[in-house]
């Protein structure tokens, strides 16, 4: 199940960990299972190894262990919205993948909630952030935009664009001299919106960015990419960690 899956998202173009991992993991079930007698008999003559390879299955048990505790956490902690009416001056909403200059399910998502937000708020500004994706000749946030404007009539007026960004850090690092030009300080009332599941990195990273009374809200992740998009959050949030992203 686990290779299927993660066959099956890579005929859609999709090669991040949250996939390929589940596909290693599932040839190494596969192969485990298919050549059992063959490995047994193997490592019968090698004690050495024998006691590596158990050694090795615990490590990956005690990994699924640290995955769920991890999945636990984030399921607590998650924003899946907000709608208490508060105002607020900006709408910021994070990048995704994009195919062929549309955007991906979970950037239409995003842009969805986005615009009910910038809807019910019509004094804030709206910005959308995210450089060139792999393979595409055109910005998440220009993507982003057109979608804004076209699908949901957003006024131009209202989008600011940041364009050069890679990831959530660099999203939110280039966000706010953009709102600073506009008139907006690091203490504005900020609505932040991305998927539910990274919705907390993200909040970490604005603040560690300055951001001071920003809040999340979060788009569902659509359920055929669930399970892959968290554990590439598990990973996402550990290289943060040591990266000091936040």
């Amino acid at each position: 199940m686990l290779l299927l899956d993660a066959l099956v998202l890579m005929a859609y173009g999709m090669f991040n960990l949250g996939v390929t991992l589940p596909a290693a993991l599932g040839l190494l079930l596969v192969v485990s299972s298919l050549g059992h007698r063959a490995i047994a008999g193997w490592l019968d003559k090698r004690p050495a190894w024998r006691r590596a390879w158990r050694l090795s299955w615990l490590g990956l048990g005690l990994w699924l262990l640290s995955l769920l505790l991890f999945w636990g956490f984030l399921l607590l902690h998650i924003d899946r919205g907000w709608d208490d009416g508060a105002p607020v001056q900006a709408v910021l909403v994070l990048g995704s993948a994009t195919r062929d200059g549309q955007p991906s399910t979970t950037l239409a998502q995003r842009l969805d909630v986005a615009a009910a937000v910038a809807e019910r708020q019509p004094q804030a500004l709206v910005l959308v952030s995210g450089g060139v994706d792999f393979g595409e000749k055109e910005s998440e946030a220009a993507v982003m935009a057109r979608y804004l404007i076209e699908r949901h009539g957003l006024a131009q007026d209202r989008l600011l664009l940041e364009q050069a960004s890679t990831s959530t850090a660099l999203n939110l690092a280039l966000s706010l001299p953009l709102l600073q030009q506009r008139g907006l300080a690091a203490d504005a009332p900020m609505a932040l919106v991305t998927s539910d599941f990274h919705t907390l990195r993200a909040l970490w990273i604005a603040r560690r960015n300055g951001y001071v009374h920003v809040r999340a809200l979060g788009a569902p992740t659509p359920l055929s990419i669930r399970a892959n998009a968290w554990l590439r959050e598990y990973f996402a949030v550990l290289s943060g960690w040591l990266l000091g992203e936040f």
